[in-house]
C-alpha cells in the first residue's frame, strides 16, 4: 500500500489590531485574543497605529475612543476605512454615557463598546463581525453641511473639552451650559452657510447671536484674547470631526467647504468682538 501524504493548507489567523495608550490593557487583550487563535498587533497612540495601519493588512480594528496626543480613536477608524475598507472597527470607550454621540461615532465604527467588558463577550462580537462583514456600512459621499449638522453634539462636546485643558480660560468660572450657550445657534449658522453658499469674497451673513455672545463673554469676564482662543479652538474641532469622517467627504466640495467654514467662524468672531470692544467703550464713558 502507498500511504498518501496530505498537504494540509494552514488556517490563517484573522488579524486585529490593537490600539490603546494603556500599556496593560493591550497587554491583557492581546493574551486574550492569541489564546482564541488571532494574530495581534498594538499602537500606544494614533500616531503609531496610522504607521501600522499604512503598512499592514488588518481584519480588525480595536480601538479605544479618548487617547491623549494628536488625534483620538475615530482618526484611527477613519484612516483604516480608507486604508483596508474590508475590516472591521470596533471603539473602545471607558465612558458609559456615549449615547448623545453614539449616532456620530456608528456613522465610522462598525461597533461601539464599553469598558470593562468580558473577555469572551468581545472576542464572540468580534467573531460575529467577522461573519457579518462591513456591507451594511454607508458607501455614499456626503456634504460638510450633512456631515457637521450630524455630528455637531460631537464636537462641541471635543470643543469643551479642549477648552477646559487652558487653565487661562477656565479661571472663568461658567458651566458647561454657559460656556457652550453660543454654540448650537454657531452650528446653524454654519450649516445654513454650507447648503447656502456665497459667492467668494461676499461679506458673510449678519449673525445677531455672535453679537450677542460678545456681550455676554464681556459680561463673564472674558478677554478678549480668551474669546480668539476660543474661536481657534473651535476650527480645530470642527476639522477634526471632518477628518474622522473623510471617507464620507464628497471631495469635489471639500476644500470651498473648509474656506466657508473658516471664514463663516472668523466672521461671528469678528462680530462678536465688535459688540465686546462697544460695550467695553461704554463702560469707559463718565456716568
Amino acid at each position: 500500500m502507498t500511504d498518501c501524504i496530505k498537504n494540509e493548507i494552514p488556517r490563517i489567523k484573522a488579524k486585529v489590531l490593537i490600539v490603546d495608550d494603556d500599556e496593560l490593557i493591550r497587554e491583557s487583550l492581546t493574551q486574550i485574543l492569541e489564546s482564541e487563535d488571532f494574530g495581534v498587533a498594538t499602537a500606544a497612540s494614533v500616531n503609531d497605529a496610522l504607521k501600522l495601519i499604512a503598512s499592514q493588512v488588518f481584519d480588525v480594528l480595536l480601538s479605544d475612543l479618548h487617547m491623549p496626543g494628536a488625534g483620538d480613536g475615530l482618526t484611527v477608524v477613519s484612516a483604516m476605512r480608507h486604508s483596508n475598507p474590508a475590516a472591521v472597527t470596533i471603539i473602545f470607550s471607558g465612558f458609559p454615557e456615549m449615547k448623545e454621540a453614539a449616532a456620530a461615532i456608528l456613522l465610522q465604527a462598525d461597533e461601539i463598546l464599553v469598558k470593562p467588558m468580558a473577555p469572551m463577550v468581545l472576542v464572540e462580537i468580534i467573531r460575529e463581525r467577522l461573519k457579518l462583514g462591513t456591507a451594511t456600512r454607508p458607501k455614499s459621499t456626503e456634504n460638510l453641511a450633512t456631515i457637521l449638522e450630524q455630528c455637531t453634539q460631537y464636537t462641541i462636546d471635543d470643543w469643551l473639552i479642549r477648552v477646559e485643558l487652558e487653565p487661562h480660560i477656565v479661571g472663568v468660572p461658567l458651566d458647561a451650559g454657559e460656556r457652550c450657550a453660543h454654540l448650537p445657534q454657531l452650528f446653524r449658522d454654519l450649516i445654513f452657510r454650507l447648503r447656502n453658499p456665497l459667492p467668494l469674497g461676499t461679506r458673510a451673513l449678519v449673525s445677531p447671536s455672535a453679537a450677542l455672545h460678545g456681550l455676554l463673554r464681556r459680561g463673564q469676564n472674558y478677554s478678549a484674547a480668551m474669546m480668539v482662543e476660543e474661536s481657534r479652538m473651535l476650527q480645530v474641532s470642527i476639522f477634526q470631526t471632518l477628518q474622522n469622517n473623510l471617507f464620507r467627504v464628497d471631495f469635489s466640495l471639500l476644500l470651498v467647504g473648509v474656506m466657508a467654514i473658516a471664514d463663516e467662524v472668523d466672521s461671528q468672531l469678528a462680530q462678536a468682538m465688535t459688540s465686546y470692544i462697544s460695550e467695553s467703550n461704554l463702560d469707559l464713558l463718565p456716568a
